[in-house]
C-alpha cells in the first residue's frame, strides 16, 4: 500500500470515528426531516382558541359584513374607544383588539383604525382589510347599476396557467419547471459552497494542529511532504463525501417516515390555496390531488435530469475542494496558529463568497455573460456551473470549464507543495506575501 494511501486511510478513519463526526451526522438529517415536515404539520392544525375583537360602528353600516367565524368573533359595542381600553365597558374580559370605524369606508378608505395592547398578528388584520374590502368594492359596483354587473366581472377573470415543454435531444416533449430549475440549482451550489468552506478549513486546521504539536517531524521522516499534504486532502474530501451521502439518505428516510405519520394531518388544499396566496405555487399544479400534483413534480424531475445533475455536482465538488483545499493546506503550513491565518485566507474566502452572488444574479440570465464566464473560471465555477446545468448548458463549455478546473487544481497543488515543502517545518517566524513568492521561487 502506497504511503498516500496509508494518510488518507489515518485521516479518514480518525475524523470519521470522532464524537462530533456522528452526532452531526445523524442530528443533521434530523433537522433537514423536521424542517420539511413539521412547517407542513403545523399548517393543518387550527388555532387554539377564536380572536376575540370588540367593533366601535359609527356608521352603523358593517354589522352584517364583519360576521363571526371559528377562528375571529366580532362583538358589535357602542362606546368610546377610551372606555375599551380601561376595561371599563369590558370588565375584566380579555380581547385581541378593538377595530374603530368612524366613517363610510368607500368615501373615506383610512376610516378604520385597529386598537390592541399587543401587537397583532398579520393574520387578522389581512382578514379584516379583505372582508371590508370586498364589501366596499360591491358597494360601488351596485352604484353604477349596471344589470348583472356581477356576473360580467365574473367572467372578465382570466386564470391563465402557461406550462412548460422542453424538447429532449430525440425530440420527446418532458414537462419542466423553472422554478423547480432555480431550487435544485441553488441548493447544489449552496451545497458546494458550504462544503469546499468547512472541509477546506479542516484541512487547514489538521495541518496547524500537527505543525504545533511536533507531530508532523516525525511524519516527515516517513514521508514525503506532497504525499503528507495530498494524502490528508483526499482524506478529508472523503470524509466529506461520506457525510454528504448518509445526509441524504437519513433525510429522505425520516422524511418519508413523517411524512407518513403525519400525512393525514396535512390539508394539501389548504397549502395550495396559502401557496396561491402568497405566489409560489408552481404553474400547472393543480389543487385537485395529491397524486397528480406528486406525478407532475416527478415529471419535471425527469425532465431535469437529476442522475447528470447529481454526477456533475460530485466532479464539480471535488474539483472545487480540491483547488481550495490544496490553498488552505499551504495557508496552514506558514503559519503557527489560526489567529495568523486570518491574512492569507481571507483572500481565498473572497471569490467563493462572490461566487454565490454571482449565482443569485445568474439564475435570472443563466446563458448571460456573468453566468458563463464565471462558469468558466475555476474559483467560481462550481458554484456557479450547478446554478446554470438546470436549465442546460452546452456541452462545450461544460467540457472547458472542468478542463480549466482541472488544470487550474494541478498548478495550484504544486504552487501549494512548495510552499507546504518549506512552511511545514518552520516555526518561530511572521510568513509575509513576499516571503510565500520567495518560497515559490526556491
Amino acid at each position: 500500500m502506497s504511503k498516500i494511501s496509508l494518510i488518507i486511510r489515518r485521516e479518514y478513519t480518525t475524523r470519521v470515528m470522532k464524537k462530533s463526526f456522528i452526532i452531526l451526522t445523524f442530528l443533521s438529517p434530523l433537522l433537514f426531516a423536521g424542517m420539511i415536515t413539521i412547517p407542513l404539520w403545523l399548517s393543518g392544525l387550527k388555532g387554539l382558541s377564536e380572536k376575540h375583537v370588540y367593533v366601535i360602528d359609527r356608521t352603523n353600516q358593517y354589522r352584517q359584513v364583519l360576521k363571526s367565524n371559528e377562528s375571529y368573533k366580532f362583538e358589535f359595542i357602542d362606546d368610546q374607544i377610551d372606555n375599551v381600553r380601561t376595561k371599563k365597558t369590558t370588565g375584566d374580559k380579555e380581547f385581541t383588539a378593538v377595530l374603530l370605524i368612524d366613517d363610510d369606508l368607500s368615501k373615506n378608505p383610512k376610516g378604520a383604525t385597529i386598537y390592541s395592547q399587543e401587537q397583532i398578528g398579520v393574520d387578522l388584520k389581512n382578514y379584516i382589510t379583505g372582508v371590508l374590502n370586498k364589501y366596499v368594492e360591491q358597494k360601488k359596483l351596485e352604484e353604477y347599476n349596471i344589470p348583472e354587473i356581477n356576473q360580467m366581472i365574473e367572467k372578465s377573470h382570466s386564470d391563465i396557467k402557461i406550462s412548460s415543454i422542453k424538447w429532449d435531444k430525440n425530440g420527446k416533449e418532458v414537462a419542466s419547471s423553472a422554478e423547480l430549475a432555480l431550487v435544485i440549482g441553488m441548493i447544489s451550489a449552496f451545497i458546494i459552497y458550504m462544503f469546499i468552506v468547512i472541509y477546506g478549513a479542516q484541512v487547514m486546521s489538521g495541518v496547524i494542529q500537527e505543525k504545533t504539536s511536533r507531530i508532523v517531524e516525525v511524519i516527515i521522516s516517513s514521508v514525503k511532504p506532497y504525499e503528507l499534504m495530498m494524502g490528508k486532502i483526499i482524506g478529508i474530501a472523503l470524509v466529506g463525501l461520506t457525510q454528504f451521502f448518509m445526509w441524504i439518505a437519513l433525510t429522505a428516510i425520516l422524511s418519508v417516515s413523517v411524512g407518513a405519520i403525519l400525512g393525514p394531518h396535512i390539508d394539501v388544499n389548504s397549502l395550495h390555496q396559502n401557496a396561491s396566496q402568497m405566489n409560489i405555487g408552481m404553474p400547472g399544479i393543480e389543487s385537485t390531488t395529491t397524486e397528480s400534483s406528486v406525478s407532475y413534480i416527478f415529471n419535471m424531475l425527469d425532465g431535469l435530469n437529476l442522475v447528470k445533475t447529481l454526477l456533475f455536482f460530485l466532479v464539480y465538488f471535488l474539483g472545487g475542494y480540491l483547488l481550495y483545499a490544496s490553498l488552505f493546506a499551504a495557508v496552514g503550513s506558514a503559519v503557527d496558529n489560526e489567529t495568523d491565518t486570518q491574512q492569507f485566507s481571507f483572500p481565498l474566502t473572497l471569490p467563493i463568497i462572490f461566487a454565490i452572488y454571482a449565482a443569485l444574479y445568474s439564475v435570472q440570465n443563466p446563458h448571460g455573460p456573468l453566468a458563463m464566464w464565471c462558469s468558466m473560471i475555476p474559483f467560481t465555477s462550481p458554484v456557479v456551473m450547478m446554478v446554470r446545468l438546470p436549465y442546460g448548458v452546452p456541452t462545450w463549455q461544460i467540457v472547458l470549464s472542468l478542463s480549466i478546473l482541472a488544470a487550474s487544481f494541478i498548478g495550484t497543488t504544486w504552487m501549494a507543495a512548495k510552499i507546504y515543502r518549506t512552511g511545514i517545518l518552520m516555526y518561530g517566524k511572521k510568513v509575509t506575501w513576499k516571503e510565500l513568492w520567495k518560497w515559490l521561487n526556491y
